[in-house]
């Protein structure tokens, strides 16, 4: 019998999702090229410079994923314990340095010619700023989109804040080169409550709600009716994001087609790497998955927020942390597309693996 689970039905909106991104990206940059004083005044609406209307855009998003998740039963997820040690692994050992080695080989080497001699080190080191803050809210979407079990991907996304708490700072400091850095903690702070603890509050109380009334019938009905909602809130968050930087895009494009190429680069061998770790061990897909994609997508707000707080936000490193955001949905969704695509591979691989290990000795 076969140990994967069957691929989840996607409807027309979920299957053209890439096509739906590129519309919005082309939307975002020309209105906010056309019309920045909208954008401008929704991307001063800021609290410890999170900013708030993408917030409620990322809660509508999350939040009808959440409703899937019985906190009941999220002390399960020390079943998966595999899936939790490949994930820490690659977010804190692997994907910080691997970041900075893609950034001096491309920014500070093969690149060089083309950039401003003058921003090569501020590049290089929102970079390395980017690759140091491990993702969170749309850990959920990616989640979603590829059947992931919806309590590991919780557990998860809470120890990497957790741990980001105390190894963030030091590891951008080694890598930068600095004695010390001034981060943000009031941004990762609001950053945590708004973009995990409300949502999971919020899904937690509507869920048992909803359950003491209809039950299961009336939960499935609920989320087969918002779970529109929560796709058509990803793409306007879209839309806002590059309405926000469509003059940077349009100002500078060489250098962020050159930024983005080691981004790009980094996101696929991380997700490859935590994917086949995760497959070497014997891990179930719905844990692959998502700790496959957490490894691989970023912080940007963090990102960005300290890029800003140490270089100022005209600088090379505010730019990188800000090619970070162009890129992230493209390039995740890709790699969404990919690991929903080898779900029987995977699954295969993962029946000889156990089978080895159970033949050991």
């Amino acid at each position: 019998m076969s140990t994967s689970r069957s691929k989840p039905a996607m409807g027309l909106f979920e299957r053209y999702l890439t096509v739906w991104v590129a519309l919005c990206i082309i939307a975002g940059v020309t209105l906010g090229t056309l019309i920045p004083a909208p954008f401008q005044a929704l991307g001063r609406m800021e609290v410890a410079q999170v900013n708030l209307p993408v917030a409620a855009l990322i809660w509508l998003m999350i939040v009808p994923m959440l409703l899937k998740v019985d906190f009941r039963a999220l002390g399960q997820v020390k079943e998966h314990w595999r899936g939790v040690g490949v994930t820490v692994f690659a977010n804190w050992a692997v994907k910080p340095f691997s970041m900075a080695l893609l950034g001096w080989l491309f920014v500070g080497w093969l690149f060089r010619p083309w950039l401003p001699e003058a921003q090569i080190d501020s590049y290089i080191a929102g970079l390395i700023i980017l690759g140091a803050a491990p993702c969170t809210a749309m850990v959920f979407v990616w989640s979603h989109l590829t059947d992931g079990e919806p309590h590991f991907t919780l557990s998860q996304i809470a120890l990497n804040d957790t741990i980001m708490v105390f190894a963030f700072a030091p590891i951008v400091a080694l890598l930068l080169g600095l004695s010390s850095i001034i981060v943000p903690w009031e941004t990762l702070i609001v950053s945590a409550v708004l973009f995990v603890v409300v949502p999971v509050l919020v899904a937690h109380l509507w869920r048992n709600a909803v359950l003491a009334r209809g039950g299961e019938a009336a939960l499935a009905k609920l989320l087969k009716t918002i779970q529109p909602a929560s796709l058509a809130a990803l793409l306007l968050t879209l839309v806002l994001l590059f309405g926000f930087q469509g003059r940077q895009i349009l100002d500078q494009p060489l250098v962020i087609a050159l930024l983005a190429v080691p981004i790009i680069i980094q996101v696929f061998f991380i997700w490859g790497f935590a994917y086949l770790l995760n497959r070497w061990t014997g891990e179930r897909h719905c844990i692959a998955a998502p700790s496959a994609l957490i490894a691989a997508s970023n912080f940007f707000e963090l990102a960005v927020a300290t890029a800003i707080g140490l270089f100022g936000f005209e600088s090379g490193a505010a730019l990188a942390t800000v090619v970070g955001v162009l890129v992230e949905v493209p390039v995740m969704l890709t790699a969404v597309k990919i690991t929903n695509a080898t779900r029987d591979w995977y699954g295969r691989g993962r029946t000889v693996a156990a089978r080895t290990r159970s033949a050991a000795p």
